[in-house]
């Protein structure tokens, strides 16, 4: 399913659907201010005293959607469950160089917090907010369209003050206040923990899934880096992506693209080791090849290729560290969002050779996969006037040697 956004008076509303196989680099949501300004990723508050409060629903389908090594229907089940929850959060909460941490989560070492109402998660227009981040797998949904296996809905802040539901209030622009996870169930796929994957070669893997999802919990949107666990397609049923994670490697899942991703939106500032940026301009070699604006009115201008993913690839590994989604620079004295080609990669590595290449977002992910990235860099209710244009996929690269 494309993902969809739902402007609201005070909070947007954005769904992210987690496709079957039948997008560029790690990439942000944003919101432009309600007071104006440059558009500001979306992420959660780590101030000293937040915490980040979690639950998810034990309401579970009645055809066995969820397979676990554990009877159907039992405590043991559920416990199998939570673990897998836990597991998949520790991925994120296990990345060097971020901010973020286990102890930045509300019952970050004790047992999650359980609910057995079916309808835990929040509705299709975001009206029934709650302020809690929950995670479902027994609540029905319009964006359960074909292909989906789950998505997440997130509530953003325009402004400090904003609160939804039991949530304290936003502390800035870009604040995410609530996220819920819902799978699939309506009994046409299935969804295995680690330990009964082996046994159900027909179901997806509850841990990428969910680990994926969670990904959008907080603030990432999908990567067009194949391996990257925010690619937007789920791995083939009965099969998982990357490694298990493991005590050492809790992280083990992720991609170095996600935790590129992770890092720039909740930097260490103690971190000295992946404080690198590499940042410039895609142009293309005709002028006239530049995509226009929806109308001429709308303010801004586009002097530079919009869309293109611009990848940093370890010259020495071979490894992609980190791709971004092209095309647009803003500050407070160039507002609103320009349309310029301006591309910037940070907290990559120092100390380490890297090869830059630009390619249009033309192969399995396509721009409709991260229209949520493109559609908050521009707000009509807000001055200065501007208009996002179509991201540009008609351009083919040339590779030139070195110097």
């Amino acid at each position: 399913m494309n993902s969809s956004s739902l402007r609201a008076a005070a909070i947007a509303l954005i769904v992210h659907a987690f496709m079957a196989p039948c997008a560029g680099g790690y990439t942000f949501d944003s919101i432009v201010p309600a007071s104006g300004g440059c558009p500001q990723p979306g992420h959660r508050n780590l101030a000293s005293g937040a915490s980040i409060n979690r639950r998810w629903s034990t309401s579970l389908p009645a055809t066995q959607s969820i397979l676990t090594t554990a009877a159907q229907g039992t405590p043991a089940q559920l416990d199998e469950m939570e673990t897998t929850i836990k597991q998949a959060f520790d991925a994120w909460t296990g990345v060097s160089g971020t901010l973020l941490s286990i102890g930045t989560l509300a019952n970050g070492l004790a047992p999650l917090v359980r609910t057995s109402a079916q309808n835990a998660c929040g509705n299709d227009q975001g009206t029934n907010a709650d302020g809690l981040n929950t995670i479902c797998f027994n609540q029905s949904s319009a964006a359960f369209a074909f292909g989906v296996l789950a998505f997440t809905r997130t509530l953003t802040a325009d402004g400090p003050g904003v609160s939804v539901g039991a949530g304290a209030p936003s502390a800035f622009a870009g604040e995410i206040l609530d996220a819920d996870v819902q799978f699939r169930n309506d009994g046409q796929e299935k969804f295995a923990t680690p330990g009964a994957l082996a046994a159900a070669p027909g179901a997806y893997d509850l841990e990428s899934l969910l680990a994926h999802e969670l990904g959008h919990f907080f603030g990432l949107d999908h990567s067009a880096v194949w391996r990257a666990l925010m690619f937007p397609y789920a791995p083939p049923p009965g099969t998982f992506l990357g490694s298990r994670p493991s005590a050492q490697f809790p992280d083990a899942p992720l991609a170095e693209d996600d935790r590129t991703g992770l890092r720039v939106l909740y930097p260490d500032p103690s971190d000295t080791v992946h404080a690198g940026t590499i940042s410039g301009r895609v142009f293309p070699a005709n002028p006239f090849a530049l995509a226009a604006l929806p109308s001429p009115s709308a303010g801004g201008s586009v002097t530079g290729i919009f869309g293109a993913q611009v990848v940093a690839l370890d010259a020495d590994t071979g490894v992609v560290i980190a791709g971004v989604l092209g095309g647009w620079s803003c500050d407070a004295t160039n507002l609103p969002a320009q349309f310029d080609g301006s591309f910037r990669i940070e907290r990559l590595r120092v100390g380490r050779n890297y090869k830059i290449y630009a390619e249009p977002l033309d192969g399995l992910a396509q721009p409709t996969d991260v229209r949520n990235v493109t559609g908050g860099l521009c707000r009509a209710d807000v001055p200065p006037a501007c208009a996002v244009p179509a991201m540009n996929t008609n351009f083919a690269v040339r590779i030139r040697p070195s110097p």
